[in-house]
């Protein structure tokens, strides 16, 4: 097995040791239930009945608007003489942590309306356009302004309230799909990695601990599907890859889990990220994105200008931050779940949609993954301009923007 060495695991072990302030017991099997001890007194009396509802609005905290301005093209080159040619572009919706205005849909050089859509298991919306006949290249256009705001749940591990049974409504979040296979070999794994349970905040902290020791973040060996089956036989792969297992795992400890897929609005190759979700009560859907983290402090581990002090300072707030659920903004939301019918229907359904899924006489074109270097043939691509409305810097990029608290 390989093992990739990353300095938040030392930290994140120490944290969730010293955690734990409710006493465990050992995991039960499978069963339509969350295995978490009850709430402390004094948490159980403030939130005594939290609202589960998976359609529950995000309850985290805001700040630090930035404003895009988005001109964002997909490319497609169908195959000679292809007789129809299908094309879903996710569409960005408003919510607690963004504001979408000023859309505009076009295509060209043939003329497209398009359909607008919502799928119903997840509510992800769609732009659809249908080209009859086309000849060469087709360019379909998004623009449109989107406020985007960071978001901090400052989940506390004792405040989180064991649920005994989940509501109908999570049932896309707790069942095994295409993309989150959840089966016995993640029920063996998850018993190997939380023996005993603490509760849900801190058993999500076990797995990503364990993800951050055993993945190696490797574009060159990623799925593009978010697939548990793909990291657990790999033990590699990119942030899809890290967080369609880490949800695996969630929902094999039946904890309502999600991928969210959205995109990273600066230069890139391609601009698509996805991050994980769990819902945690009270505190409803809180994300967090390992594989940001793990490769941030990998990064601060290497830096040779920080001494070992600042080094360990540093990847504690990284690791603090994660395990409280941040939403940082430099991405935006364009998709939630995995393994959907999409509106209209395709060819098939969908694992995900990373920036869209595009069919040509029935069949589907591929997914580009512009980061892998040995690719020379693409039949579609994105073009993509962002334009923020003040200098923004990516948390995930910027050690010295962590929050490091005093001795």
């Amino acid at each position: 097995m390989h093992r990739c060495f990353c300095p938040c695991l030392t930290v994140l072990l120490a944290l969730t040791a010293t955690s734990a302030s409710r006493p465990s017991r050992a995991v039960e099997p499978a069963k339509p239930q969350v295995r978490a001890p009850q709430a402390s007194a004094p948490a159980a009396a403030a939130v005594s009945h939290p609202k589960l509802d998976a359609s529950l609005p995000y309850q985290a905290e805001k700040s630090n608007p930035v404003t895009y301005d988005v001109d964002f093209s997909v490319v497609v080159t169908p195959p000679y003489h292809a007789k129809q040619l299908k094309v879903w572009l996710p569409l960005p919706q408003s919510d607690v942590g963004q504001e979408v205005t000023e859309v505009k849909l076009s295509a060209f050089p043939l003329e497209v309306k398009p359909q607008i859509n919502a799928e119903p298991e997840f509510g992800n919306r769609f732009a659809y356009l249908e080209f009859d006949h086309p000849e060469g290249a087709q360019i379909i256009r998004h623009q449109f302004k989107i406020r985007v705001w960071e978001l901090h749940w400052n989940v506390k591990p004792a405040n989180v309230i064991a649920v005994k049974t989940w509501p109908d409504s999570f049932s896309n979040d707790l069942k095994s799909d295409k993309s989150v296979v959840v089966d016995q070999r993640f029920e063996d794994l998850v018993h190997e990695i939380v023996p005993q349970s603490q509760g849900e905040s801190l058993d999500l902290q076990q797995v990503f601990k364990w993800v951050n020791s055993t993945m190696k973040y490797d574009h060159d060996r990623a799925s593009l599907q978010a697939s548990s089956e793909h990291a657990l036989l790999q033990k590699a792969g990119h942030c899809s890859d890290y967080h369609g297992f880490c949800a695996a795992l969630g929902r094999a400890m039946h904890y309502p889990t999600r991928v969210t897929y959205g995109i990273n609005p600066a230069p890139k190759n391609s601009p698509s990220h996805c991050k994980l979700e769990a819902f945690l009560p009270p505190y409803g859907w809180v994300s967090f994105d390992v594989s940001e983290t793990q490769l941030l402090c990998a990064k601060i581990g290497q830096d040779k200008t920080l001494t070992d002090d600042k080094k360990t300072a540093l990847i504690v707030a990284a690791t603090e931050r994660l395990a409280g659920g941040f939403r940082d903004n430099t991405w935006f939301l364009q998709t939630r779940g995995t393994d959907y019918e999409l509106a209209p229907p395709a060819s098939k359904r969908v694992n995900v949609v990373r920036t869209a899924y595009i069919e040509a006489d029935g069949k589907p074109l591929a997914d580009p993954d512009p980061a892998d270097s040995t690719k020379r043939e693409f039949s579609w691509m994105t073009v993509h301009k962002y334009t923020p409305d003040h200098p923004v810097k990516n948390p995930f990029k910027e050690p010295a923007m962590l929050t490091v608290k005093s001795p």
